[in-house]
């Protein structure tokens, strides 16, 4: 099935789940391997959106007790989760990596573009480096701990940790917000040539074949991990300088639901 017809599907779905929840759907995007680079021809479309519902939603004295996430069943491998937008903007402010990944996504499936243009305006003010390399950090981690300890290792989990070691080091050198793309990510790393070929090859790999292949232990891949993680548990990153004010995204919040009411509910 061709790139634009998966298109067309996705389209289709975001405008049944806008219909469905009575919301206007803010940003839809990639998220996952084909995002990040190196998907395999069976990968699901991991359609990641942020949604507004009309002023009133947010006007009622249940809020905290009502739905802030869409999660409907995958559909002929299109996997849809969406967060509404008040509950966006709060991660937002704390510097939440995937949401910041969401809004620089290099595969956009639909975009306000008024709306998003002021958000991403934001990003700087936001995001905070001591804040998103700790999670990074964290992911790395747990993805080793879950899928690295014995043979066959899945592909792409060797991906997954490669791809949160590397943004470590991005926000340890200071570069600003992460890149999506894995590949983004070696092109700054400094690494032995043999270790970068033996990651382009996994790469390869990865692509031409399935989400579900796995092999035998990867020696030099798996020591520049378990080097990464010792070195990790050796430097503590410098406490966080606290969240930026919230005041910001207060007024953002209101100019969106005023231009939301009168571009998508009038």
């Amino acid at each position: 099935m061709n790139d634009v017809h998966r298109r067309t599907q996705i389209a289709s779905r975001l405008d049944a789940m806008a219909a469905t929840h009575e919301i206007a759907i803010l940003f839809a995007c990639e998220s996952g391997s084909r995002a990040w680079g190196f998907a395999s021809a069976d990968s699901d479309y991991d359609v990641r959106f942020v949604y507004a519902h009309p002023r009133e939603w947010y006007l009622s004295i249940d809020l905290e007790r009502r739905d802030d996430t869409i999660d409907p069943p995958i559909e002929d491998e299109i996997d849809l989760h969406g967060w509404d937008l008040r509950k966006a903007l709060q991660l937002f402010r704390d510097a939440n990596p995937t949401l910041l990944e969401w809004l620089r996504s290099p595969i956009v499936y639909r975009e306000d573009e008024a709306v998003m243009e002021r958000w991403r305006e934001h990003i700087p003010t936001y995001y905070t480096p001591r804040a998103v390399g700790p999670a990074y950090r964290g992911m790395a981690r747990s993805i080793a701990a879950q899928n690295l300890a014995e043979p066959p290792i899945p592909h792409k989990a060797y991906l997954y940790v490669l791809r949160a070691l590397l943004a470590v080091r991005w926000i340890e050198q200071d570069r600003g917000p992460v890149p999506v793309a894995l590949p983004r990510l070696l092109e700054a790393a400094t690494i032995s040539t043999t270790l970068r070929d033996a990651i382009d090859a996994l790469i390869d790999r990865k692509r031409a074949g399935t989400e579900r292949d796995a092999g035998p232990r990867l020696p030099i891949i798996h020591a520049f991990i378990e080097d990464e993680l010792a070195r990790h548990d050796a430097r503590s990153l410098p406490a966080s300088e606290g969240q930026p004010s919230a005041a910001p995204l207060h007024a953002f919040f209101r100019t969106v639901l005023d231009h939301v009411a009168a571009s998508h509910f009038s």
